[in-house]
């Protein structure tokens, strides 16, 4: 392909973009392909010679959209979003062609400086300590991970990144038994084991119990096993609860512990007024993260992490080879001391153009319209015989489930939701997920997708009701 010929595909990409946006309703929202369709319909051999960019986009509509789940649909009501705008896609395309490596400012003054000043804007835009330093990471789980490794080196007097963990005791974790799975997978990949992560009990609205969390740090120092860090919640994967973070941060600080905090979904809504309650523990808090690319409209991947001490991260992860040794050294922010990876995306640019296209106003207008879809259909489940909610409503996630005056038996009815679940999502019409609450079979709704209207709830709460109806039970 040559620069003219670039040219023209390029412009007809950007027209078939436009297309999909317009006609994402149209598809649907889980894709309804069976395990093996798309590996068998792929060549098992590699073409020898060109192909034509007619041949390769046919291809695509014919076996890979069949694949595709629409996370842009805004009937996708599953998982937590992954949301996408048309300045982040723009912005993506930008940083598609430039193909920065931004693993020190000499290699991209730009991508440094630009997520230097992003990250300042998000501390304005959400409230957050002043004393916090931010850098963009690729995931909630890559950020939570960068944590865990410098709560361990803190806690080791950074002996654990030079002799290993042999001499030490027991380093402990603490997290709710609410909590991501990316705690565990991080403690695995950290060292300490999953054995020395400790899920403690959670209150009946699913938030951490702050004074079984002091009890189990007392047992661990009374056997002789060493304290490390705590991992607190605003927004918990299964129902958005919220950890008391000001009770857990005062025991953080009683005993020394590293204060992690993740609101990878639920720290969105910290950019609204209203919602600013919920930083009051952050003061205590040693590490943050939360997602844009959950729920502020800027394509995956972009995790915004915080931390309060920027030497203890940069001194866990700082590794200075020869060939990465240079003249500005010391005068500015080379990223690559800042997490796990060496090589790094311009991430910054597509936060940028989504500030900037959106407005703090425009954002926050987006996300308060979600809050009120999700309280709309609650105070509709709860209003509609034969449904009940299961979990306070905390942000834009309702769990709920069918539960039919008939049935009383628990195993019958998770059964029933089961079947209401999949007949669902089998429609192609709207996609939800499901939890456990309490060994309940709850049915989860978020509502968050960048461009969902209130006339996609109510279509999606029409469906779930006439399924429902159709249940053979």
């Amino acid at each position: 392909m040559n620069i003219e010929e670039f040219r023209a595909e390029s412009h007809r990409m950007a027209d078939r973009i436009a297309d999909y946006f317009e006609l994402v309703s149209s598809y649907p929202v889980k894709s309804q392909v069976q395990p093996g369709e798309i590996l068998d319909a792929l060549p098992q051999q590699p073409p020898a010679v060109s192909e034509s960019m007619d041949s390769i986009m046919a291809d695509f509509e014919r076996i890979i959209m069949p694949g595709i789940t629409h996370w842009q649909s805004p009937s996708f009501f599953a998982y937590f979003p992954a949301n996408s705008s048309y300045p982040s896609v723009l912005a993506e395309m930008l940083t598609s062609a430039l193909a920065q490596q931004g693993m020190i400012w000499e290699t991209s003054p730009a991508a440094t400086e630009l997520e230097d000043r992003v990250m300042e804007w998000l501390k304005q835009i959400f409230g957050l300590p002043e004393t916090w330093t931010g850098v963009i990471q690729d995931t909630a789980s890559a950020s939570t991970l960068a944590a865990l490794l410098t709560a361990r080196e803190r806690a080791t007097d950074w002996n654990v990144n030079d002799n290993g963990f042999a001499p030490e005791p027991g380093l402990r974790i603490y997290c709710s038994l609410e909590t991501h799975s990316s705690i565990e997978k991080a403690a695995k990949i950290a060292g300490y084991g999953k054995n020395n992560l400790i899920k403690v009990a959670v209150k009946e609205d699913g938030s951490m119990d702050a004074g079984a969390l002091e009890k189990a740090i007392g047992d661990d120092l009374h056997a002789g096993l060493k304290p490390v860090c705590v991992v607190g919640t605003l927004g918990t994967t299964g129902t958005t609860a919220n950890d008391p973070l000001e009770e857990i941060g005062a025991i953080c600080q009683k005993f020394n512990l590293w204060f992690h905090v993740d609101a990878a979904y639920g720290g969105t809504a910290l950019m609204l007024p209203e919602m600013r309650h919920l930083t009051a523990g952050l003061k205590f808090a040693d590490s943050y993260v939360f997602n844009p690319h959950k729920w502020m409209f800027t394509n995956f991947d972009c995790s915004a992490y915080f931390v309060r001490d920027t030497e203890a991260l940069t001194r866990t992860f700082s590794i200075l080879p020869e060939y990465l040794r240079t003249a500005t050294r010391g005068q500015v922010k080379d990223y690559r001391d800042w997490g796990v990876a060496l090589g790094r995306r311009f991430r910054a640019l597509k936060l940028w153009f989504v500030i900037r296209s959106f407005g703090v106003e425009g954002l926050r207008e987006k996300v308060r319209k979600h809050l009120d879809l999700a309280r709309w259909l609650s105070e509709t489940i709860e209003n509609t015989e034969g449904f009940e909610l299961l979990a306070p409503v905390n942000y834009s996630l309702v769990c709920f489930r069918y539960r039919p005056e008939a049935i009383a038996d628990e195993e019958k009815l998770n059964q029933i939701n089961q079947q209401l679940l999949q007949k669902v999502n089998q429609t192609g019409r709207l996609y939800i997920t499901h939890t456990k609450i309490a060994g309940k079979y709850t049915l989860r709704l978020v509502i968050a997708q960048t461009y969902v209207e209130r006339h996609h709830v109510e279509a999606a709460w029409s469906l779930i009701r006439k399924t429902a109806s159709r249940l053979s039970i």
